[in-house]
C-alpha cells in the first residue's frame, strides 16, 4: 500500500504591528507628551548632603516595603542599594537576614566599595552577594543611584529560558533594547570579579535577566529602579503566559514593530518616566509608616 501524500507544513510568519500612518513621524503622537517635564518628574534636590542621605534612606526603606508587598522577598535573597550622597564610594543596603517588610531607616547598613560595613543599625551582617554585584555596578555606572536584585517567581522562570523580552506589549517596550541576558550562572555571586562581569555585560542599560538566577534593575532614582523592577517581573509573567498560550511557538505571537517599540521606549522608558511611574508604589508604602507625601515631596496631613 503506497504511503499517503504528506502536505508540507505552512511556515508561520511573525505578525508585526505597524504604525497607522507611515507618513507621520509618530503615528501615536509625540512621545515627549507622555511625561511633560516639571518638578514632579524628578526627585527633590538638596543643598545639604546629610539631609539628602536622610531622605534617601527613608525612600530605600519604603522600597523594601514595596518589594515585600509584591512578594519579592525570597528567604534571605535579594537586595536594593542606594549610593550614599555624603560618601559616594559607599552605599546603603538591607542587613542580611531581615525580612523586607520589617526594614526601617535605622536598620539599613552602609557598605564601602571594599565590602566593609562602616555604618548602620544593630544587625550589621552583610549579604556578600550584595557587595559583589552592587559595588561593581555603582563603580562602573556613576549615573546609577539605585540597583535592585531579587529572586522573583516569574523572573526566575524567564531567566531559565535563556531569552530576553520580546516587545509584546506597551509595557515591555520600556525595556526595548534596554536590557540584557547575562547567561553565565557560576553559582552564588560571592566574587567581585563576577560582579565586574555582570556590570560590564549590563553596560549602559537599565535591566538584566541573570541566567538561572533572577532579575536586576538599575536607575537614576530609587523610584525608577523599583518601578522598573516591578514592571520587569510583570513583563516576564506576560511573556511566559503568551508563550504558553501558543504552546511555545513564539513565531505565532504578535510582536510590536521596531519603530513603534522604539517610540514607545522614548515615551516611557527614560529615567523621568521611571521616577513618575514609581511614585504610586511609594504612596502605598508610605501608609505603613503612617505618612503621606505630595508626589514624594514633603509630608502632608491625611
Amino acid at each position: 500500500m503506497a504511503p499517503s501524500a504528506v502536505t508540507p507544513p505552512t511556515v508561520p510568519t511573525v505578525k508585526v504591528v505597524q504604525g497607522n500612518d507611515a507618513s507621520t513621524t509618530h503615528g501615536s503622537g509625540d512621545p515627549s507628551l507622555a511625561f511633560i517635564p516639571d518638578e514632579t518628574t524628578s526627585p527633590p534636590t538638596f543643598a545639604d548632603k546629610h539631609e539628602e542621605r536622610k531622605y534617601l534612606k527613608h525612600r530605600l526603606a519604603l522600597a523594601f516595603r514595596i518589594f515585600a508587598q509584591f512578594g519579592f522577598a525570597e528567604g534571605v535573597a535579594g537586595h536594593i542599594t542606594v549610593r550614599d550622597p555624603v560618601d559616594p564610594t559607599s552605599f546603603w543596603v538591607n542587613p542580611f537576614g531581615m525580612h523586607f517588610s520589617m526594614i526601617r531607616d535605622e536598620d539599613l547598613i552602609r557598605v564601602d566599595h571594599e565590602g566593609v560595613v562602616v555604618d548602620g543599625g544593630r544587625n550589621r551582617r552583610l549579604n556578600y552577594a550584595a557587595y559583589a554585584i552592587h559595588a561593581q555596578i555603582h563603580t562602573a555606572r556613576p549615573d546609577v543611584l539605585c540597583a535592585a536584585h531579587s529572586h522573583t517567581t516569574h523572573g526566575r522562570a524567564m531567566c531559565a529560558t535563556g531569552r530576553t523580552l520580546q516587545p509584546l506589549t506597551q509595557d515591555s517596550c520600556v525595556f526595548y533594547n534596554d536590557h540584557i541576558l547575562y547567561p553565565n550562572f557560576a553559582g552564588v555571586v560571592l566574587a567581585a570579579e563576577e560582579g565586574k562581569h555582570i556590570a560590564a555585560h549590563l553596560g549602559p542599560k537599565k535591566a538584566a535577566l541573570l541566567g538561572n538566577h533572577g532579575l536586576l534593575t538599575v536607575g537614576p532614582s530609587i523610584e525608577a529602579c523599583v518601578a522598573w523592577f516591578v514592571l520587569l517581573e510583570s513583563c516576564c509573567e506576560v511573556q511566559l503566559l503568551a508563550d504558553a498560550s501558543v504552546g511555545g511557538r513564539r513565531e505565532e505571537l504578535v510582536v510590536i514593530g521596531e519603530e513603534e517599540a522604539r517610540v514607545t521606549w522614548e515615551a516611557l522608558g527614560k529615567g523621568s518616566g521611571g521616577y513618575f511611574m514609581g511614585l504610586p508604589l511609594f504612596q502605598v508604602a508610605e501608609k505603613e509608616f503612617g505618612e503621606r507625601t505630595e508626589l514624594g515631596r514633603g509630608l502632608v496631613p491625611f
